[in-house]
């Protein structure tokens, strides 16, 4: 143990300390005063204090200059690469990122940059933020392809809702999410509509939540034993969303039979037995009244809240066409944006343009070149949108759901006006616009109610 710093070492004869205390590094230099703070600081670089060098700029391209200086091939993409990483990250992070770049650029592997990018991949749900940044700067410029890190993801799902099921119907699980997986690929090679990771990840959660419910309620571990009177039972115990759960388990069943697990169908003959309109909760007038007061003059409110909330309640806008909304969608000369599927633009009253303004000032202030209006802290870095998570509790200091909204006015419009202009207008099908159409007729609309206001 060396007797200066008490860590174990080799003792050299002529101090009696260790080699790192026996050979001190050379004195530190006196205190400058920083030309960008004007305070009396040890000297880093550049006339700079330590604190100020953090945050300066052009730290990220000397640690490029470095990195380029130690190689002896650099790639012709490293330049592009760190100015990118300047744009996008702040100093402190770039540098961070071009470090851990420079570990794979100096080993003995190929710098091509679909190998730097699937090496730089981590294991496990997240691949990193260094593959991120990679990902989005290749497959922008044409260098590499995406990485298969959704699917890995989707598959992760997938899994773990299996792994929810009772050992003694797993197998049957299984064999059906692989089913499904199957024909999404027939149905991509064909050209047809696939199934998307959500449907297949709801079909499997309702599987699971029947094999639970057969398990903890009805004592069966066996997809042979299922019969009508548990199906209804299990149908019970969510009546929203009967038809929902019973289109998925005749799915189910039918391919439970074709492989001979079970004999008899179970949910054949079962009937639905929903009512097919509209049976949303939408929002009064004085409800939408103090909602569009504190979208449109608390400067308390969120931009993204305001525009979201502006968007959905006058313009019938939903979670995923704001989500997806880019900078390239909004056309200043007069004032409309495009929204999802929508055949036209739509144009904004002063009040959304004026939230969609906040929403952008917002953006500039990240610093982003994320295409999309909406940028959060984990998107501003690369190109993705905003995650639907994030959409989906926007709203929670209003204490509403971001679909009533959009009902709201979708109702109103399609009891006040032609359904199928509706439609057209909205990139709608036409069975989807007479939906919120009501049986019933309003009082408050009849004639002589109308001469009285």
């Amino acid at each position: 143990m060396c007797p200066r710093c008490g860590k174990p070492g080799y003792l050299r004869g002529f101090t009696g300390w260790c080699g790192g205390c026996s050979r001190p590094g050379p004195p530190k230099d006196p205190p400058r005063v920083c030309v960008n703070c004007g305070e009396l600081r040890r000297h880093v670089g550049r006339g700079l204090c330590g604190r100020c060098w953090q945050r300066h700029p052009d730290r990220p391209f000397v640690r490029g200059e470095t990195l380029a200086a130690g190689l002896a091939e650099p790639p012709d993409w490293l330049d592009d690469f760190v100015a990118h990483l300047a744009a996008c990250q702040c100093p402190a992070r770039a540098c961070a990122l071009i470090t851990a770049l420079a570990r794979l650029l100096q080993d003995p592997h190929s710098n091509h940059p679909q190998q730097v990018l699937e090496r730089s991949r981590r294991p496990g749900r997240s691949m990193g933020s260094l593959a991120r940044a990679l990902e989005a700067f290749f497959t922008e410029r044409g260098l590499a392809i995406v990485t298969d890190q959704s699917d890995r993801l989707a598959a992760g799902r997938r899994q773990r809702r299996i792994d929810a099921t009772p050992p003694g119907m797993r197998l049957g699980v299984s064999e059906f999410a692989g089913s499904m997986v199957n024909s999404r690929e027939r149905a991509r090679r064909a050209g047809t509509r696939p199934r998307a990771d959500r449907t297949i990840e709801t079909a499997l959660a309702v599987v699971r939540d029947l094999a639970c419910f057969l398990d903890s309620q009805r004592g069966k571990q066996d997809w042979a034993l299922v019969d009508v009177s548990d199906i209804e039972a299990f149908l019970a115990v969510q009546p929203n969303n009967r038809a929902r759960r019973l289109t998925v388990l005749g799915q189910f069943f039918r391919f439970t039979r074709s492989r001979r697990m079970v004999l008899v169908d179970p949910t054949r003959g079962v009937m639905a037995k929903r009512y097919r309109g509209f049976r949303g909760r939408t929002l009064t007038i004085t409800e939408q009244r103090a909602l569009f007061d504190r979208w449109s003059t608390d400067p308390g409110a969120h931009p993204h809240e305001a525009m979201f909330g502006l968007l959905a309640i006058l313009h019938g806008a939903s979670s995923s066409e704001v989500r997806l909304l880019r900078t390239d969608g909004v056309d200043t000369s007069d004032r409309s944006v495009r929204l999802g599927r929508r055949p036209h633009p739509v144009p904004l009253d002063p009040v959304s343009w004026s939230a969609l303004q906040r929403c952008l000032a917002h953006r500039d202030t990240l610093r982003s070149a994320n295409p999309h209006v909406i940028v959060t802290r984990g998107t501003k870095a690369d190109r993705r949108p905003a995650s639907e998570a994030y959409m989906s509790h926007l709203l929670d200091p209003c204490g509403l759901p971001p679909k009533m909204l959009r009902t709201t006015r979708l109702a109103d419009l399609v009891n006040t006006l032609d359904p199928k202009l509706v439609a057209a207008a909205f990139g709608m099908r036409p069975e989807g616009a007479m939906i919120y159409l009501a049986d019933h007729l309003d009082d408050g609309r009849l004639p002589d109610r109308l001469a009285e206001q």
